[in-house]
């Protein structure tokens, strides 16, 4: 084969995903796979931090989305980095979702502070990175369409935020990740890399989610190769994962729709077995399930897939 992705590609469908994880990280068929952190929302959970940790590992999560804290609150920050670290269950994302490129001067600035301040929080307690998506030009909608949104003072704009909020903090282990999306940038694992370059702060990552990339036939039925396209040119860079599903609603109209693992079409033998084969111990979060019981059923399609793949959670 001419190239790594060639070759991955080659395998796809005629070996088994385990083997292609083997493959990438250059052992055997043998090799032990690194174990991936899952993690998810934990419903009626008890609010001190000791007992926060145990009902994520009683679920077998070993990661979490960060626990309602203010930064002001050094007590229980330093309670539940304690108790989190004490139950290896890693705090994979402070999430801050809001729009940075807001029409209104005053909410964006208020906006900009609300991210900044979670960049800080996500070092404090350990989180592995605060994310949030570069923003829309969209006036109704926060993360709405709008034709600016793919243009170049969309990005010049992404580039400025980006390294305002990493200046601010100057973060030294946690890092500042932007979710790729569909009708804004960054839409591609290219134009990632392109922002990666032109922002050029070591503490500015990428967060994966594939779904949000899924915005047309050819993606959707190429999910595969979209994924070892993520995963060879942002590998490197990814300090956490989105895990959710898509399936395709016939209408008149191309319309997907974010369904329970498992019941769409998105490529989860590939997805796992490149996310184990990362160098990185990247953690893997369920989001946008509608409640407990599928957050469950996803956990259990998860955990019985893994082994068929090569992967494993533990």
């Amino acid at each position: 084969m001419n190239t790594r992705r060639e070759f991955l590609r080659s395998c796809a469908g005629v070996v088994s995903a385990g083997w292609l994880a083997a493959a990438v990280r250059g052992e055997g068929a043998d090799a032990k796979p690194r174990a991936i952190r899952l993690g998810a929302p934990v419903f009626d959970a008890p609010a001190d931090p000791e007992g926060l940790a145990l009902a994520h590992r009683k679920l077998g999560y070993r990661a979490a989305y960060c626990p309602d804290v203010s930064l002001d609150d050094k007590d229980r920050v330093r309670d539940v980095a304690a108790a989190f670290a004490k139950h290896d269950v890693v705090i994979a994302e402070v999430g801050r979702w809001c729009n940075l490129l807001d029409a209104d001067s005053a909410v964006r600035a208020a906006n900009l502070k609300t991210v900044t301040e979670g960049l800080a929080l996500a070092e404090a307690i350990g989180a592995r990175c605060c994310v949030d998506i570069a923003g829309s030009y969209n006036p109704k909608v926060w993360f709405g369409p709008h034709p600016d949104n793919l243009s170049p003072k969309f990005f010049d704009a992404t580039v400025e935020n980006t390294r305002k909020i990493i200046d601010a903090v100057h973060p030294r282990r946690a890092k500042f990740a932007l979710e790729m999306m569909g009708w804004a940038l960054p839409d591609s694992p290219d134009s990632y890399l392109k922002l990666i370059k032109a922002v050029d702060r070591e503490a500015f990552a990428v967060h994966l989610d594939p779904c949000n990339l899924i915005n047309s036939p050819a993606r959707f039925y190429r999910n595969t190769e979209l994924l070892n396209e993520c995963f060879d040119k942002l590998g490197q860079w990814i300090v956490s994962c989105h895990a959710k599903d898509l399936a395709w609603d016939v209408e008149t109209n191309v319309h997907f729709r974010e369904v329970c693992l498992g019941a769409g079409e998105l490529d989860w033998r590939t997805y796992l077995a490149r996310l184990a084969a990362l160098s990185g111990d990247v953690p893997l979060m369920i989001e946008h399930m509608s409640g407990a019981e599928e957050y469950d059923k996803s956990r259990r399609f998860l955990l019985d897939l893994a082994p068929k793949v090569g992967a494993r959670f533990e």
